[in-house]
């Protein structure tokens, strides 16, 4: 969110809190520029609040000039909600949502939690087996993916301009892995 300073206004987008959390967040505890990419966070899954287990991720899309209609408020930056059965649970349109969700998740959070990374340090071996998040993460990009293609197949029959062919996703090399935030079911729910 802080590269969106180039281009767009984030309170163009009604997305003011995220942006006012955000400023708090660097005021206390400095920039973020040097984080390195690909950072996680485990957090418990809460049916009530929307968050079933599965991996929100934050993506940044190499070639800037994929963003179709300008569906994306947040180009070239992604955020895709996948479920722990490869069901998209949110689609990257739909950013207000989730940001939303992250923030409900995490917000109050400064530590880690015990019921939520334990079971998830077991599951993947302490993150040395990280097959499931790679293979979510190929589903988050081929959501992405498929939604280009099919919103190109429309611009074949709708108008005089085509977008089909022009600027392709063609999966995990056009994207960066931003940071992802894992939706874990606590250790006593877990089906370890």
């Amino acid at each position: 969110m802080e590269d969106l300073k180039t281009g767009v206004s984030i309170t163009d987008l009604g997305l003011n809190d995220f942006r006012m959390d955000l400023l708090n967040f660097v005021k206390a505890n400095g920039d973020l520029d040097g984080l390195p990419t690909g950072m996680h966070a485990v957090v418990l899954a809460d049916q009530e609040r929307g968050l079933a287990p599965g991996v929100i991720f934050a993506l940044r899309n190499r070639h800037k000039s994929v963003n179709l209609n300008q569906l994306n408020r947040l180009h070239p930056y992604y955020l895709v909600y996948v479920g722990n059965d490869s069901q998209v649970i949110v689609a990257h349109t739909e950013v207000k949502r989730l940001l939303d969700l992250a923030r409900s998740a995490c917000k109050g959070c400064s530590d880690p939690v015990p019921e939520a990374y334990r079971p998830f340090n077991v599951k993947t071996h302490d993150g040395r087996d990280m097959q499931l998040y790679s293979d979510l993460l190929s589903r988050a990009i081929r959501s992405i993916a498929d939604f280009k293609e099919e919103k190109d197949l429309d611009t074949l029959f709708t108008g005089p301009k085509t977008t089909a062919l022009v600027d392709t996703i063609a999966g995990m090399d056009d994207f960066e892995l931003i940071a992802f935030l894992v939706v874990q079911e606590a250790a006593a729910q877990s089906s370890l």
